[in-house]
């Protein structure tokens, strides 16, 4: 029985399972969408959410734990720097799913997941003082 288990199985050991989320989620934060299936996706979202999560409460314990989620350091960093702040104010729903229609090999549903619109990297000092010069 699965009592109390959170997330779909998708098919996959335990280890595998995790692994899959924390690269789908790496790859969210990296690129800021991410073309997968729907249950992935799934699976991929509440990683991404619980990373972000973390990066807004941005103490030293948030970003241990957020290295032991996505295990990667790089990203890491560029999570609590950037796209945390960008989420401030806001309490969830940091991510969206759009459906695409089925893959043409095997039918699977695919979505494109990506992050809201909040989170688009901020612009670096140099680049607003090149836009008021114009």
């Amino acid at each position: 029985m699965r009592h109390r288990r959170k997330g779909p199985k998708l098919n996959r050991s335990s280890s595998h399972r995790k692994s899959m989320g924390a690269n789908l989620a790496v790859a969210l934060l990296t690129h800021g969408r991410i073309q997968t299936t729907a249950p992935k996706a799934k699976l991929a979202r509440s990683v991404a959410e619980k990373a972000i999560t973390l990066a807004k409460r941005g103490d030293l314990h948030a970003r241990r734990q957020a290295i032991t989620l996505l295990r990667n350091k790089e990203v890491t960093y560029r999570l609590f720097e950037q796209v945390g702040p960008a989420y401030e104010g806001i309490e969830g729903g940091y991510t969206r799913t759009l459906k695409l229609g089925p893959r043409q090999g095997d039918n699977a549903p695919m979505v494109l997941l990506e992050l809201t619109a909040a989170a688009a990297v901020p612009a670096t000092p140099d680049d607003d003082e090149e836009s008021d010069d114009s």
